[in-house]
């Protein structure tokens, strides 16, 4: 595909799985990406670095910042790539409510 450059993949690590919710700290070195993928659970993202990111969907791109701290949630369905699209690591903490 022309111009098609890939990036490494996001690092995820599962902190804790139970029958309420799934715990998952997500790490980005600059550039890095979940991959495309859709939200089969609704899911709180909490920002442990200060966090740019760009999303990556089926209305385009867009960039954002988001502050260490500054929890918000999505509901399920949502489709989406994740990039970090700043210059620092960038890690958030996802918790899926199942």
């Amino acid at each position: 595909m022309a111009g098609y450059r890939a990036r490494m993949p996001a690092r995820p690590t599962v902190i804790s799985d139970d029958a309420v919710m799934r715990v998952t700290q997500w790490d980005f070195a600059p550039g890095a990406e979940t991959g495309h993928h859709v939200h089969g659970l609704g899911y709180v993202v909490v920002p442990m670095t200060d966090c740019r990111f760009r999303i990556e969907d089926a209305q385009g791109e867009r960039e954002f910042d988001v502050a260490k701290g500054a929890v918000y949630r999505r509901d399920a369905g949502v489709e989406h790539n994740v990039v970090n699209a700043g210059t620092e690591p960038m890690s958030f903490i996802e918790i899926e409510l199942k």
